[in-house]
């Protein structure tokens, strides 16, 4: 077990990110301080729920680029329904209409993906115009603050010295896990991923699977701003943005294939440490006021390292089972003409 994941993905992201504390721990020691890897955890949180809902977007073979102005427009409805200086909606009724926004709007694109044909990257574009858009007019592009002070609160407590978004991020992440490793629904993920032709063949539903991909997105999404917003001192009107290249970053960077049908939890998790902890690294290495736009160009970089090495790989792959089909020709057989 312990040669197979030296020789994983997981593996390599695991010593990039060694390799990264060490070495800026050796220029600033204070950066183990616990307070410092908690801030780290933290701020993680929202991009690994929202990576989870990502990931089985791509893994369909599909691609979802509003996620940044999802969470934008969801905060600002959070914002709107709860905030004391608005409609003061008791938790108990504002919390789930939060949740119901991304579900909803989430299966709507879903439904424009899968019925009305329109390419995922297509939709997501003009999705990410419309919700940004409808968030300023919403808030009339103004701060909103006055959120419940219960609300801020259990967003702080504390569960064996980890926050609450930290433990909800486990749950969301492991009830992922759970859903692709050993149930029917994360076969028929890579499955279609894989080959549409092949899965329809055998019987699945390929509307139903990405219908479903984009509405734990966007329900994801809903988490995602309900666990982390309240920490902020007031939802700001542009909120979210450059949020959907960090979520798209951390999951293709993660080893989940863009093409569909491959990749994992484990590095989708690993890569959002990654990610996340590249502003506070910049910080700690005293790059000071240039450390946003730094931070921008790494995840570019990693982002593009990360789509060649698959398309690499996907060429290395073909290439093999080529040669296999060559060495035996008998596997053709039943494969459609």
């Amino acid at each position: 077990m312990i040669s197979t994941f030296v020789k994983s993905y997981e593996f390599v992201l695991l010593a990039v990110i060694v390799s990264i504390v060490t070495v800026v721990s050796v220029v600033d020691s204070d950066f183990l301080l616990p307070v410092n890897l908690l801030d780290i955890l933290t701020r993680s949180s929202a991009p690994a729920i929202v990576a989870c809902g990502l990931m089985l977007v791509v893994l369909s073979g599909e691609i979802d680029i509003s996620v940044g102005s999802l969470f934008g427009f969801v905060a600002t409805v959070m914002g709107i329904l709860l905030s004391t200086d608005h409609l003061e909606f008791p938790l108990l009724i504002g919390i789930p209409l939060v949740l119901m926004v991304g579900l909803l709007i989430g299966l709507g694109t879903g439904v424009l993906v899968t019925f009305g044909r329109v390419p995922s990257i297509v939709a997501t574009l003009g999705l990410l115009g419309v919700l940004r858009g409808m968030a300023l007019l919403v808030s009339d592009g103004k701060n909103i603050g006055g959120l419940p002070v219960g609300l801020q609160s259990a967003t702080k407590v504390g569960f064996v010295g980890l926050p609450l978004g930290i433990w909800v991020a486990v749950f969301v992440i492991a009830f992922t896990a759970v859903m692709l490793k050993w149930l029917p629904i994360g076969t028929r993920f890579y499955a279609i991923g894989s080959s549409n032709y092949a899965a329809r063949m055998v019987g699945l539903s390929e509307w139903r699977l990405k219908l479903f991909a984009f509405a734990y997105t966007g329900l994801c999404t809903s988490i995602a701003v309900i666990i982390d917003v309240p920490r902020l001192p007031r939802i700001e009107a542009k909120l979210g943005d450059g949020f959907e290249l960090l979520v798209v970053t951390c999951v293709v960077v993660g080893g989940v294939s863009i093409a569909g049908g491959r990749g994992r939890i484990s590095g989708v998790v690993l890569a959002v440490v990654l990610m996340t902890m590249l502003r506070p690294v910049l910080t700690f290495l005293d790059i000071g006021a240039e450390g946003e736009k730094w931070t921008g160009a790494i995840q570019g970089v990693f982002i593009i390292a990360a789509v060649v090495g698959d398309h690499l790989l996907t060429r290395f792959r073909s290439r093999s089972r080529q040669g296999n089909i060559d060495a035996n020709p008998t596997e053709l057989e039943g494969e459609p003409s």
